[in-house]
This record gives C-alpha cells, structure tokens and sequence, in this order.
C-alpha cells in the first residue's frame, strides 16, 4: 500500500466557475479517470489500496482527480459552487484540460453515479467502470443524500458501530469539510431508466457483493446495453479496499 500522499504531485485545473480543482497522476500508456466516492479522495481511493498502482504496471496512465469540497481541491462552503450535476461538469472540464479524446473513465460510490451523469451528458469513452453503485442510487439519489445529510448534521452523535458512526469516522480519516459536504449532497442528479439503456460503451458494474447501500449492482447491470456484473468480497466500506478490485478493472480494461 502506497505510504502518504505526499508521495504524489498534485496538479491544478480551474474549473468552469474558476475553483483551483486538483488531481494525482501515475503510470504512462492509455489513459483512465478515476473518480472517488464521496469524503473521500483521489488518493485515499485508488492509490492507498494500490489499485492505480495495478493499472500503471498494466500500462495505463491513471488520472485520479479530487472532487470539489474533497482533498486538496477547492472546498467552498457557498451553495452557489455547487449546482446539481457540477461533478460531472467538473469531470468533463478535466477531460478537455488534458486533451483526452481516446481514454477510459471509471468511478466508485459517488464517482460511480458521477462517470453515469458524464455519460448521460456526452462523455464518450471507450470503456467504463461504475463501482460501488446500483440501481437505486441513480435512479432516485435521495436516499443515500438524505442519509449524508443525517450524517453530517448529526457529528458527534451517532450511535457507535452504527452506518452513520462509521461514515463520519471515515470523514474523519480523510479530513474532510462538513460545511463543504452538505451544499455537494444537493448536486446529486437522477437519472432515468430509458438514460441508462442509452449508454454506449461497454460498462464494468463493479462491487462488494454484500454492497446493497446504492441498490441492486445486478439490476443497474441488466439496463445497461453492453453492461458486465463482476462482485468481489466485502460491503460498501470494504470493498475498496480490495486488491480484487484493481485486478477486475484492469481485467476489463485489457480485454478487447
């Protein structure tokens, strides 16, 4: 497991609305994005576990961007820099910042639903990864914002080993800004049915087979026209933390 994220340069881009937003680099050869789940960030979720480092010695060039209000990009408390779908506006802005018109996109938990709204929008990559994610939470967002928000309205009062304890100690783990999270849960976007059977590229739905908090991995995999269902141990939480979770993606990535 990669050691401290100090390790990793971080470079800047300025958004659409001018916020300084960050991202990690590893790896030469063909690119893939990587979007991390929500208090989390690019170096927690893909290099800490080692799954960028899987896919550089594959020969792919990893771009791990930080979401706005998450790691060392901007973390503004003013609802006004967070419109909804300003994610994915955000990843389609690092996708021209760096010229990238052959590359693939993947995402998990919230970077899951992220890569769906940039695909819905426009985004056309070869292949895709949504990780961490099902049916239901990109169908109908509420619930699991709604369950952030109780979250982050509640620190300091959970009741210890319950879901929204453990959620806020892993904001803690991460450093991450309330008073930035709450405005992000209102970017949340739904997206339809009839969307999602629209979707071009092949699609990897990748996640912990005891994972049920965004709904049916299975039932998102059957919508989508060129969709694969691979599941790996653990929930939610856990399966990140997987190395079979960098292994299935290369996999994917690799096969023609």
């Amino acid at each position: 497991m990669a050691s401290s994220p100090i390790d990793f340069p971080v470079t800047y881009f300025k958004s659409h609305d001018g916020l300084d937003l960050a991202y990690r680099e590893m790896g030469e050869g063909r690119p893939v994005v990587l979007i991390h789940g929500l208090f989390s960030n690019g170096w927690v979720n893909w290099i800490r576990y080692g799954h960028a480092r899987l896919l550089a010695d594959a020969g792919y060039r990893v771009i791990m961007p930080d979401l706005r209000g998450h790691g060392t990009s901007a973390a503004p408390h003013d609802a006004a820099f967070y419109p909804p779908d300003v994610l994915a506006e955000d990843g389609e802005t690092l996708v021209r910042h760096l010229g990238l018109t052959d590359y693939d996109l993947g995402g998990y938990s919230l970077g899951g639903r992220t890569v769906l709204r940039m695909l819905v929008r426009g985004a056309r990559p070869r292949k895709a990864i949504l990780s961490g994610m099902g049916l239901e939470g990109v169908v109908d967002p509420n619930k699991r914002r709604d369950f952030f928000r109780h979250v982050l309205t509640g620190l300091g009062r959970h009741t210890r080993g319950s879901g929204a304890w453990m959620a806020e100690a892993f904001l803690k783990t991460t450093g991450g800004d309330p008073l930035a999270m709450l405005p992000l849960l209102d970017t949340f976007v739904a997206t339809s049915r009839a969307q999602i059977e629209e979707i071009a590229p092949p699609t990897l739905v990748l996640s912990g087979i005891e994972d049920h908090d965004n709904g049916s991995s299975a039932d998102l995999t059957a919508l989508l026209p060129h969709g694969e269902l691979v599941e790996i141990a653990g929930n939610h939480m856990t399966a990140v933390l997987q190395p079979a979770l960098g292994r299935a993606i290369v996999e994917f990535l690799s096969q023609d």
